[in-house]
């Protein structure tokens, strides 16, 4: 049976948070759009859009590599579709006229075109994949533009020092990374870039984006929180609902479908379905729905702002809206704690 919701969709997204030290003030649950253009089409990816902020959401996180099966990682397979989620993106905002009302977060790094400046974070890559990222986005300014994953070729001064020339020409409002503490054996990248920031000048890295969720927590609570708490850093965290398993959208004791099914079938095991079980006990203690309450118990970790949904339908949006106002009670916290997984594979490693 559909759990009896307690709360509005109208009103459930209203909620802000201060992002880090940006000065921008985002909604708790950010629209993710990894999906456009992959599983869900431009219509529908609009339809998102409009319930999203129709809800009262502010933040949109895209990236430029975004487009096409992202389950497929080659940039030979997909080179087709880089760019789709970010134009579809750009239309909605021309369309709907509401730039300024929303906070629009992109990303650099991906291979975006052939050449041996087709990809990384040099200098020449990062200058052309951004004035590209604006033109489809439809904006003159991005208001966190993120690294999204180490490039270990480039030189940290260089690439800081190209952010530095686009935030001091307004094309881009603050700097973030993701996967640069924790992820698949990077270690932490980020506390020698906050350093080398102070110590030259350079912009000071205000968000970071990291792979968290109680199906893998080590990413970001090894190291990553400690930072995070000490220098005021804004937290948005992705893979929020582990590929949808989190929102109780897998049966474990079915073997998944669809197009993450592969990455999927690694949580349906007993201890996966015992964590869903208890998910779907607080879910309805709550009269909400099994995705907020996932979303809930990552919201109240220290440090954390905003947790990303990556939505393919309207009611995804709906699923996940009632988080920002779940309080989880000790014991239901202490319980899916206890349940919760440390380390598991990430999805995407490659393109």
């Amino acid at each position: 049976m559909p759990v009896p919701l307690r709360t509005p969709v109208s009103d459930a997204l209203a909620a802000r948070r201060p992002l880090g030290r940006t000065g921008q003030n985002v909604c708790p649950v950010a629209l993710g759009t990894m999906q456009f253009g992959w599983t869900a089409s431009d219509v529908d990816a609009m339809r998102i859009l409009d319930a999203y902020v129709a809800a009262g959401g502010n933040l949109l996180d895209t990236a430029n590599m975004y487009g096409g099966d992202q389950s497929v990682e080659s940039f030979e397979v997909n080179k087709a579709h880089v760019g789709v989620s970010e134009d579809i993106l750009g239309r909605w905002l021309a369309s709907r006229g509401c730039r300024d009302d929303v906070v629009v977060t992109t990303k650099v790094r991906a291979r975006m075109w052939d050449g041996p400046d087709g990809e990384g974070l040099n200098r020449a890559h990062i200058m052309r994949a951004v004035e590209a990222s604006l033109r489809r986005l439809r904006t003159d300014h991005i208001d966190v533009l993120y690294a999204h994953w180490p490039d270990p070729a480039a030189q940290a001064e260089e690439w800081l020092t190209a952010f530095a020339d686009l935030v001091g020409a307004g094309k881009v409002a603050a700097v973030g990374t993701s996967n640069f503490c924790g992820f698949a054996g990077y270690g932490d990248l980020l506390s020698p870039l906050l350093e080398l920031a102070d110590r030259a000048g350079l912009p000071r890295i205000q968000v970071e984006q990291p792979r968290y969720n109680l199906m893998n927590r080590h990413e970001y609570e090894e190291t990553l929180q400690r930072i995070t708490l000490r220098e005021d850093l804004g937290i948005v965290t992705y893979s929020s609902l582990a590929g949808g398993f989190l929102s109780g959208a897998v049966d474990p004791g079915k073997p998944p479908t669809g197009a993450r099914a592969r990455h999927l079938s690694q949580y349906c095991t007993p201890e996966g379905s015992a964590l869903l079980a208890r998910l779907r006990q607080i879910a309805a203690a709550h009269h909400v729905p099994v995705a907020s309450v996932s979303l809930a118990w990552t919201l109240a970790q220290p440090g954390v702002t905003a947790a990303l949904i990556g939505a393919s339908t309207v009611d995804d949006v709906a699923q996940a809206s009632f988080a920002p106002t779940v309080r989880l009670t000790d014991e239901e916290s202490a319980a899916l704690s206890a349940l919760s997984w440390r380390a598991s594979p990430p999805e995407f490693v490659d393109w």
